[in-house]
């Protein structure tokens, strides 16, 4: 097997995945605008829209201010994932490379709001006016009227949740036999 087999591709996915969330987030906010400016679009009514919303911290708002703590995990995540990508059984393991792509997609699309690299300034609160936004940039509003009110997200969340459930799948696989032995 080639050393470098598995790289391009989950190069490719990664990055694949972390453009077309940061595409969707710009055309998004361009249209809209920063929250509360412009109102939402309603694709299905009473279960999805889409509407720009900011968040300072991490998954359902968890965590409001700890951006950096956030950032600087995010940068080790990626440094583990690339460390297990350095092993050959990684890179050959089809599923786990696409596990592993899509989550660093998303950790690169949200980490590139959160270091403000969109370069926003607050509109709102008066005190907060023109300051940079370490935010992530959310747009996806999905709720049940009556039932459930989901907290806007993005496709980088999007892409985080299927590659953790895919790597939650991946754990269930019997292990292979090691030495002609069956696995325990």
């Amino acid at each position: 097997m080639p050393h470098h087999r598995g790289w391009f591709p989950f190069v490719i996915l990664a990055a694949l995945s972390a453009v077309v969330d940061l595409a969707t987030k710009a055309s998004i906010f361009a249209r809209l605008g920063m929250p509360g400016e412009k109102p939402g679009i309603v694709l299905v009514p009473g279960m999805l829209s889409l509407e720009t919303n900011l968040n300072e911290g991490a998954l359902f708002g968890m965590g409001q201010g700890l951006g950096v703590v956030f950032a600087a995990v995010s940068l080790c995540a990626i440094g583990g994932i690339l460390w297990m990508m350095s092993r050959p059984a990684t890179r050959s393991d089809r599923w786990l490379l696409v596990a592993l792509a899509l989550i660093t997609g998303g950790i690169i699309g949200n980490l590139y709001d959160r270091l403000g690299l969109p370069g926003l300034r607050w509109h709102a609160p008066p005190e907060r006016q023109g300051e940079a936004v370490l935010a992530v940039r959310d747009w996806i509003h999905f709720k049940l009227d009556g039932i459930i009110d989901w907290p806007i997200f993005n496709l980088a969340d999007s892409w985080l949740v299927i590659g953790a459930g895919l790597m939650l799948l991946l754990s269930l696989r019997p292990l292979p036999a090691v030495d002609g032995e069956p696995a325990p």
